[in-house]
């Protein structure tokens, strides 16, 4: 394809993004914005998380690493499925006997002020990276096939993507993202299956069964790593950090959770919860597929592409064809934008209510809040954005996501953990103090795990352990509950 036209297809795609917007944005309300009036269908809602939690790092990174991680990612989404479970039956119950809008006003409640604060902060830390991640990632594939052709500089390139965002959220917010998610999710596994149907064109593969069995022989198609304790993808290392990374990423995380609550019900926002995470398993299959069949057509044509390239670069080759090119292209796009449409929101959402307090302010002022922090935190995007493309030019994202992900979160699964399953109560204005200390110490236990463990190398599991350091620490500063509390 050429630059032109794919200027003209990524155009396109957002002309329909932004009418979406203006219907569903017509009622340009903070209730509209942030609840979506708690109308909307479980079936949309689970449909378009499937894009929100895939996002634009699993369309590029997950069938990029296939080449040196096998399906070994496969051990970490079957986690994922129990985790969906746990927050099917422990957490939605809990938010939605709450009448929550920010999940991180039961802190308050149950803890005070400060652990509330501590833990809204955790996850506006923990989400601007996630998403900055996210669209970092799609700003290097869109810079790469566009817009160095017209020498337009990287910084441009990530104004005029977080530019998008905003225009089509800044008045419909949650409610015009649960319809534009829903599309995008479309778009994307679309271009998954187009991409794959083209590969086993090229790879003589004529069925589906024919498809099944090239797996099952591939050396690459290894799910299960039991033999050594050390390795990264060690099984029940990969197996209980899928548990731990969906309970914090997806059941502490005020984005997912924003779409969860916009259900009419809480049975509705479990069933949605529930058909989503079969759904999501089948999916990653197709990625990891995917992957296999990008690693074997680059080798047997002499590509020299790897990682988070390979995607990309096959799928922009001229003997490709523009239909699989412009699938791929959308695809992408649908897929970083699912996600990073909903954490802009969700930020705002975070912030107004838990550092603003946007509910104790008055009524003619409420609107005008809204949309300033709209707007500051996609300039945020953009500042973090860049500082990565200095930091993380040549690696697997999806990995420094999770290892990301590992510090970030660790607090926020500490503090619910701690409020969910003991009785007791804490010297609440220390918390924010052993939130700063779990990460910390975390991070030189991993530095030095070698040294300390003898050989064991710490992977995804350092968000447990990091959780685990701050439920130790908070019992440090407890305190009893008298009666009457």
């Amino acid at each position: 394809m050429s630059p032109t036209s794919i200027l003209i297809l990524i155009a396109s795609y957002f002309a329909v993004l932004v009418l979406i917007s203006y219907f569903t944005g017509k009622d340009d309300s903070n209730d509209v914005f942030f609840k979506a009036n708690k109308s909307a269908p479980w079936y949309l809602v689970a449909f378009g998380m499937i894009g929100a939690s895939l996002s634009g790092v699993t369309f590029i990174s997950v069938p990029g690493a296939v080449e040196t991680k096998q399906f070994g990612y496969l051990q970490v989404v079957f986690g994922y499925f129990f985790g969906y479970l746990v927050i099917a039956y422990i957490l939605l119950p809990l938010y939605y006997k709450l009448n929550l809008t920010s999940i991180y006003t039961y802190l308050r409640d149950r803890f005070g002020k400060t652990s509330y604060k501590t833990g809204s902060l955790a996850f506006l830390i923990s989400r601007t990276i996630g998403a900055a991640f996210r669209l970092f990632l799609v700003a290097k594939v869109l810079q790469l096939l566009v817009f160095d052709l017209f020498d337009i500089p990287f910084v441009v390139t990530v104004i005029i993507t977080i530019a998008l965002i905003w225009l089509y959220t800044f008045k419909g917010g949650i409610k015009t993202i649960i319809f534009t998610d829903t599309l995008q999710t479309l778009f994307m596994l679309v271009s998954v299956v187009v991409t794959i149907i083209f590969l086993a064109s090229a790879l003589d593969l004529n069925s589906i069964g024919e498809i099944v069995d090239y797996t099952k022989q591939s050396t690459l198609s290894r799910v299960f790593f039991f033999n050594d304790s050390n390795d990264p993808q060690y099984f029940w290392k990969s197996f209980l950090s899928g548990i731990f990374i969906t309970i914090t990423m997806t059941g502490l995380d005020q984005d997912m959770m924003q779409k969860n609550l916009t259900c009419k019900s809480l049975k509705d926002a479990q069933k949605n919860m529930l058909s989503f995470s079969v759904v999501l398993i089948f999916v990653n299959i197709l990625f990891l597929v995917l992957g296999l069949m990008l690693t074997d057509y680059a080798t047997q044509n002499g590509i020299a592409a790897s990682k988070d390239d390979l995607f990309p670069t096959i799928a922009m080759l001229p003997e490709i064809g523009i239909i699989t090119s412009a699938f791929f292209l959308l695809g992408l796009i649908a897929a970083a934008y699912s996600s990073a449409d909903s954490a802009l929101t969700s930020l705002t959402t975070s912030f107004c209510f838990d550092i603003l307090d946007i509910e104790n302010k008055p009524e003619t002022s409420k609107k005008g809040i809204r949309k300033r922090t709209h707007i500051g935190f996609s300039i945020m995007l953009v500042i973090v954005i860049i500082l990565f493309d200095l930091i993380f030019r040549d690696v697997s994202v999806i990995w420094e996501l999770f290892k990301a992900a590992g510090y970030t979160y660790g607090p926020l699964l500490g503090l619910f953990a701690f409020g969910l399953f003991t009785n007791y109560h804490v010297k609440d204005k220390f918390v924010w103090i052993v939130a700063i200390i779990a990460p910390v110490l975390s991070y030189i236990l991993n530095l030095y795990s070698n040294e300390i463990f003898n050989g064991y190398e710490i992977g995804f599991e350092i968000l447990i352990i990091n959780g685990l350091v701050m439920f130790f620490g908070l019992l440090f500063i407890k305190r009893k509950a008298s009666k009457t509390q």
